[in-house]
């Protein structure tokens, strides 16, 4: 598991949002088969969660999606496309500054991608 990963994209459906950006956190959690870097203790047996960290921060910064549901599940694309060892991740992407009216403290979505 990562959690908070900080980046700043322009996603949204408003224009300003596009416009300004804002900051986005994502949380990673990745089943992957551990038991050959266990048995080891090398890192190429299993997932290095710093690359892992710049696929979403990369994704985050990249293009601009309206749906903070597009975005996630393009993270979730991208980390099974680049790290063949994971076989499941859940991705939460934040948006603690979306444009609501009320006081909230948090907004986001939950996605989940299998090969």
């Amino acid at each position: 598991m990562i959690t908070g990963i900080r980046a700043f994209g322009f996603h949204g459906v408003l224009a300003e949002e596009r416009k300004t950006g804002q900051d986005f956190v994502v949380d990673i959690e990745l089943k992957v088969n551990l038991n050959a870097a266990i048995k080891s203790d090398d890192l190429s047996k299993t997932v290095n969660y710093a690359e892992v960290a710049e696929v979403v921060k990369e994704t985050v910064e990249g293009a601009p999606f309206n749906l903070i549901e597009a975005l996630a599940g393009k993270i979730g694309d991208e980390i099974l496309k680049k790290f063949r060892r994971v076989q499941k991740v859940m991705i939460t992407v934040h948006k603690p500054q979306a444009p609501i009216p009320v006081e909230f403290l948090d907004v986001s979505v939950v996605v989940e991608r299998k090969r």
